[in-house]
């Protein structure tokens, strides 16, 4: 198992990554859907492939492993980041704040804001608050959140 010092790195997405995505976001999600009573064992899998954009999509790589994916969507002047998922067994080892400050900074310059939704009570959702994300809507389900290039 990786450490809190992982070594990780992005690598862009192709087609045939799209069933294993799939898989990690089911086992990402399952919790909290089956919590708020919105678990569907297909359409969880379903969703995503649905949407999945390989352009979009970058695979993070820990010690040589594929163990998560995020997509940073442009939508006009503003970035979605989307199915930001990381594998069960690398999560509280640091690596999302890792991802989360590289978008970020990657997002630069940019005139627009970043924004996501997370479901509501999810870990995440604390993850993008100390990154300084803001609450801007929410639904019964999802919180959206933005983060304002100072």
């Amino acid at each position: 198992m990786a450490g809190m010092g992982a070594n990780w790195t992005f690598r862009p997405s192709v087609a045939t990554d799209a069933p294993w995505m799939a898989e990690v976001r089911a086992e990402t999600m399952r919790a909290d859907l089956e919590r708020l009573g919105r678990f569907d064992e297909e359409r969880v899998r379903t969703r995503f492939l649905d949407a999945f954009t390989p352009a979009h999509t970058r695979v993070i790589v820990v010690d040589a492993q594929d163990a998560g994916l995020v997509a940073v969507r442009p939508d006009g002047d503003e970035l979605w980041i989307e199915h930001f998922y990381l594998s069960p067994r690398y999560q509280g080892q640091g690596i999302g704040g890792q991802v989360l400050r590289r978008i970020v900074a990657e997002s630069g310059d940019r005139a627009g804001d970043l924004r996501l939704d997370v479901l509501r009570g999810s870990a995440a959702q604390r993850l993008y608050e100390r990154h300084g994300f803001v609450l801007y809507s929410e639904d019964g389900v999802d919180l959206f959140l933005r983060y304002s290039p100072q």
